[in-house]
């Protein structure tokens, strides 16, 4: 008995000086157990159950077959797509348009400053604004799928598919799909590499012997679309798909767009035949077998390394999946009696699965992941912290500066905009491509809530490494982003207050930017990004910024109206006009996503709650206002509106089979709303600096029982 007090002594001190929030003595939680409970199990054909494989920098999506077989049929659900952070692409710029022809001057505080928005005008304006919009654009690099042939000769459809069993162990990353043709078995097994681009998947059928399922790999052309599916197989002249290279048992594809081009390199076990059906449409035609082993690998450049075999892609994602689940944190709610406790620990573990092979890469995800095209394929940096504070959160910060580190090599891009802008520092972009140049957009360039988040993200770094190598690994890019911080706030003489704006649109993207000034949750996260910049100084000896301290003493308090706060001190009508009553409810970050602070009062924020609560136009939200109002609730003191907030029954909080946060017919899938759910689970867990509650989030009515381990407390 002593010896175990001993070891839980032990633990609790390891703990506290990892800077981990302790939840108890319990013994450690069985995680494989917890993950394989929600083993995804689809029993029918559905556009909305694909599944992935990937590993942060790359992902593959699937049908029932097991890899990509029916695409056209997927294309408007969640599409089967191939994706990586390197595939990208531009359609020529036959008309020589350049980018500052997509600038508009607007007169804000007394002088012009110019934006990069989409002109409604038509004529040249309009045209460069759309075509920097468009290019750079992600690519769907190639579709893999079977081709299975029926007894009369003819293609097999989806309707033809049976039987069908399909599974994704999460805890493996292994999907194994069984179906039947015409009453013949097929059994799939894919994985895929967790370091390499690559995909491998075991194929055990009689179809093979009998000649009737071939495996098939088609090279589509970008579609131009706001959206791209990859299944635009109509431009067969603009691309060129060569076979450079077959052995006995590899292969090597070469795909050229333009300037773009990448690889696909194959191999296989066995004998096989490689045809090239049509133009970009390759066939892998197995000999006298009943069971096919093949791996693909996409790569931007020739790889002289080998593709890797089956057994080694299995052995490699085995080992990388149960590496990841059994770091970090873990949550287990079995025991709970709450009805929705099963549906939120399912949400939990898929959103950990989706977020590690969607938005795990060196560069800040677009919306939809790695699996289709959204605003192009492109980033928005507003967005990163929803895709990424939860992976220190959740004590894997590596996976958040992964991402944190591209911004030093798109700093250069956000200077130029300050220094055009004239305003000191950097100012980071809102829309942004793969390298970090700006693209158009007129909501996206008077956006400044993204601005404070650089700074969020490398003090959750800092405080987990608490090292002089953190601090000066991201100083500079702090002190700068605080200077552009600093320099936006305009002085006010009439009210002797810094005031931001106007000349912007808030997190709440209801509001002319011509017309807002002072949103609250930007005033309250631009005082907390100035404050935590000035410590960052005082901890390197250097004093404090004059600037800095100036704008924070006098910056403009947070507007209130019948002891509310208001969305803007612009809008004193923000709870009559029924247009700002819809969208985010931003002004809940203020207490929130942001701890309490100086100017915030937290009975007005309570009063301001239950009126949102009760009167916001929820069928007009986004999937991450459910965590943000969750993360208010908890801050709040009210652990059952969390638990309301994030199990509201609103069409844009589903998570569909896949996990996977369902917004609408355009937006099949959003990213923000599973890395939402795991920031605001890590809040209701472990708390916030300075919270002396157990599980701070969750109700103490007896019907939920929480354990937890690993997490790290939110500012």
């Amino acid at each position: 008995m002593k010896n175990s007090i001993s070891i839980k002594i032990i633990f609790l001190f390891y703990m506290l000086a990892s800077g981990l929030a302790v939840n108890s003595f319990a013994q450690p939680i069985n995680r494989k157990a917890v993950v394989e409970r929600h083993t995804i199990e689809i029993k029918k054909a559905d556009s909305l159950s694909s599944l992935s494989i990937g590993n942060g920098a790359f992902a593959f999506t699937v049908d029932v077959t097991g890899l990509q077989t029916f695409q056209e049929k997927y294309a408007a659900g969640v599409p089967l797509g191939t994706q990586s952070e390197w595939g990208w692409h531009s359609f020529p710029n036959t008309k020589q348009y350049k980018f500052e022809e997509a600038l508009k001057s607007y007169h804000f505080n007394g002088r012009d400053v110019s934006y990069a928005v989409q002109s409604s005008q038509p004529g040249r304006a309009k045209e460069a604004a759309d075509y920097f919009r468009q290019n750079v654009h992600r690519l769907q690099l190639g579709n893999i799928g079977f081709e299975l042939t029926k007894k009369d000769g003819t293609l097999a459809t989806l309707e033809d598919i049976t039987g069908i069993n399909q599974q994704l162990n999460m805890w493996t990353g292994e999907i194994h799909s069984r179906f039947q043709l015409e009453g013949v078995p097929v059994d799939v097994i894919t994985y895929g590499h967790q370091q390499q681009d690559a995909i491998s998947t075991k194929v055990v059928s009689p179809l093979l012997q009998m000649g009737r399922l071939q495996l098939r790999i088609r090279f589509p052309y970008p579609n131009g679309a706001w959206a791209d599916a990859g299944v635009n197989y109509a431009d067969n002249k603009l691309h060129q798909s060569t076979l450079i290279r077959k052995n006995a048992n590899s292969a090597l594809l070469k795909h050229v767009l333009d300037t773009t081009n990448y690889y696909l390199g194959m191999q296989w076990k066995g004998i096989v035949d490689l045809i090239e059906k049509q133009a970009h449409y390759f066939l892998v035609k197995p000999q006298s077998t009943h069971v096919f082993e093949f791996t693909a690998r996409f790569d931007a450049n020739i790889n002289n390394t080998a593709v890797p075999v089956y057994e080694a892609v299995k052995e490699n994602s085995i080992t990388n999946w149960s590496k990841f689940w059994r770091s970090g944190a873990a949550v287990d709610l079995a025991g709970s009696t709450d009805t929705r406790a099963h549906e939120l620990e399912r949400r939990i573990i898929t959103s950990q699965y989706l977020t590690k092979i969607q938005c795990a890469g060196n560069q800040p995800p677009q919306e939809t992941g790695l699996t289709y095209n959204s605003w192009y394929g492109k980033p928005h940096l507003e967005m990163h912290w929803w895709h990424a504070v939860h992976f220190a959160l959740w004590n894997r910060t590596g996976l958040l500066q992964k991402s944190l580190n591209w911004y030093p090599k798109a700093a250069h891009f956000a200077y130029d905009i300050a220094k055009r802008q004239g305003y000191d520092g950097l100012r980071w972009q809102k829309v942004t491509d793969n390298i970090g140049r700006e693209s158009p957009s007129s909501v996206g360039a008077m956006l400044i809530w993204q601005q404070p988040h650089f700074i969020y993200m490398a003090e959750l770094c800092r405080r987990k490494n608490n090292d002089s190598k953190t601090i000066n690994q991201y100083k500079d890019l702090v002190f700068a982003t605080a200077d552009f911080m600093a320099s936006f706030a305009h002085y006010d003489s009439i009210s002797g207050h810094y005031r931001l704006g106007k000349g912007l649109i808030p997190a709440q993207e209801r509001f002319k930017p011509e017309d807002t000034f002072n949103p609250t949750y930007e005033l309250a996260y631009w005082f907390w990004a100035l404050r935590t910049a000035q410590d960052w100084r005082l901890r390197l000896n250097l004093g404090r910024n004059e600037k800095w301290d100036q704008v924070m003493k006098q910056l403009s308090p947070l507007p209130v109206k019948d002891n509310m706060y208001l969305a803007a001190e612009s809008a004193p009508d923000s709870y009559t006009n029924p247009i700002f009553i819809t969208d985010h409810p931003s002004v809940l970050g203020t207490l929130g996503m942001l701890p309490k602070l100086p100017m915030t009062d937290s009975a007005i924020m309570l009063n301001t709650y239950n009126w949102i609560e009760k009167h916001w136009t929820w069928k007009d939200t986004w999937g991450w206002d459910f965590p943000m109002v969750a993360m208010a609730a908890t801050r709040l003191g009210q652990p059952e509106k969390a638990i309301d907030a994030l199990m509201m029954p609103i069409r844009t909080n589903t998570y569909l089979p896949n996990g996977h946060n369902y917004q609408d017919e355009r937006l099949t899938i959003y990213l923000p709303g599973n890395g939402g759910l795991l920031a605001s689970v890590a809040l209701m867990c472990a708390g916030y600096d300075g919270c002396q509650v157990i599980n701070p989030g969750f109700p103490k009515n007896g019907k939920w029982k929480v354990r937890w381990e690993g997490f790290v407390k939110m500012p």
